[in-house]
């Protein structure tokens, strides 16, 4: 039977039945004239010189719907931005390439630090951001859809369900998370399966019942990277800057907007993307890294919403934790056993180790200094600071892109 269940307090749409791409397509290229649709790509220059960025290009030369291309590009030098930009020409009438490397980007994040603004330093959090700023500043999408770049086996179909509930006025969300399965022979998705999830089932049996954490639980993939959103929001929220990213929008979005205007959508039947290696021994690479800087999110998000949390209750937490996501472990092993899915117990357990020491470091990272970096200011923060910062970054953009 398809799945057409709908549980927490965000709306969930689902891959009831066989919709055909084009029509889907045709219906955005519709929507979009009346509401403009800007598509950004958070990518490293090593990312296009593997199997992923290449097929994604190509598939999104073909979408019918889209305003504008912004291609956010990280850790390049000059001759990997002339390369990028050279394998992007003929992708959109108006694709972009913003070089945050570049001279004269770098010098828009100087001038912003002169008037005391945080932008954090380099990162997908910085690079998203500031390809926002972009998007508002052309004023060429009234819709801003965003998805990673490292997807193996993308479609543009991903894209048109992302774009779908935002894009169509007759839905009426301002904010879609897109979710999907993530199985290639075994479970992959380990921060979301074993980390995020039983946290969350954790912090509700001790700090008790709160709203937010009955949004956070209600999102299949709370850190998936696709998002469709309204670009006002982009305009509104904070963005962080480290691996607290996906967690950090949730919260924004959950602040400023009611969550009847909130959804999620299921983008595909599986998703293939690069796997982070778990760098147990090292809390500054791979998935311990991330498991750091998403539960210092969630404890200062928690903070903010009036949540007082106390070494005790840390270290509670910490127990309540390991029991709930070995409770999961068991479940996902009977899933997998059902499904004929490879499972390896042992390396499950350890994950779960390492993060529960994650835990502990960011508890204490919180202890020591519960407001921990600054968020990325919003930018009608930028603005009031620097009333012409839009003609300064769409300035800069078109200079590298001539």
């Amino acid at each position: 039977m398809a799945d057409f269940y709908q549980t927490g307090l965000v709306a969930t749409l689902h891959r009831l039945g066989c919709r055909s791409l084009d029509s889907l397509e045709s219906d955005l290229s519709v929507f979009a004239r009346v509401q403009p649709i800007a598509l950004v790509l958070p990518a490293l220059y090593s990312e296009f010189e593997g199997p992923a960025m290449p097929r994604i290009l190509e598939e999104v030369s073909k979408v019918p719907y889209l305003s504008q291309v912004v291609v956010a590009l990280g850790s390049a030098d000059a001759r990997q931005f002339a390369d990028a930009r050279q394998r992007v020409q003929g992708l959109h009438p108006h694709v972009r390439v913003v070089w945050n490397d570049g001279p004269r980007i770098q010098k828009i994040y100087s001038d912003l630090r002169e008037m005391h603004l945080t932008v954090s330093e380099n990162g997908k959090g910085r690079s998203c951001w500031l390809a926002y700023g972009y998007v508002l500043a052309c004023g060429r999408g009234k819709i801003i859809a965003l998805h990673d770049c490292d997807i193996i086996n993308y479609s543009r179909e991903l894209l048109a369900r992302l774009c779908y509930p935002v894009a169509d006025l007759r839905i009426d969300y301002v904010f879609a998370k897109g979710y999907y399965a993530r199985v290639a022979g075994r479970m992959y998705g380990r921060a979301t399966r074993l980390l995020v999830a039983p946290l969350v089932r954790a912090l509700e049996n001790v700090i008790g019942y709160h709203p937010f954490l009955v949004y956070l639980e209600s999102f299949r993939y709370p850190l998936a990277g696709e998002v469709c959103m309204y670009a006002d929001l982009a305009r509104i929220n904070r963005i962080p800057a480290d691996w607290g990213l996906e967690v950090g929008v949730l919260s924004e979005v959950y602040r400023n907007f009611s969550a009847n205007r909130i959804c999620q959508v299921d983008l595909c039947d599986n998703y293939e993307h690069k796997h982070q290696s778990l760098s147990a021994d090292d809390a500054q690479k791979g998935l311990m890294r991330m498991a750091v800087d998403i539960a210092k999110t969630l404890f200062r998000t928690l903070a903010a919403e009036g949540v007082e949390l106390s070494g005790g209750a840390f270290r509670t937490l910490q127990a309540q934790y390991v029991r709930a996501a070995e409770d999961m472990i068991t479940r996902y092993h009977a899933d997998a056993m059902v499904n004929g899915l490879g499972f390896d117990r042992h390396a499950e357990e350890e994950a779960v180790d390492a993060f529960s020491r994650g835990l502990r470091l960011a508890a204490e990272s919180f202890l020591a200094d519960p407001l921990g970096q600054p968020l990325i200011p919003n930018w009608n923060r930028v603005v009031a600071a620097i009333p012409d910062i839009y003609n300064r970054l769409n300035e800069a953009v078109e200079f590298d892109n001539t």
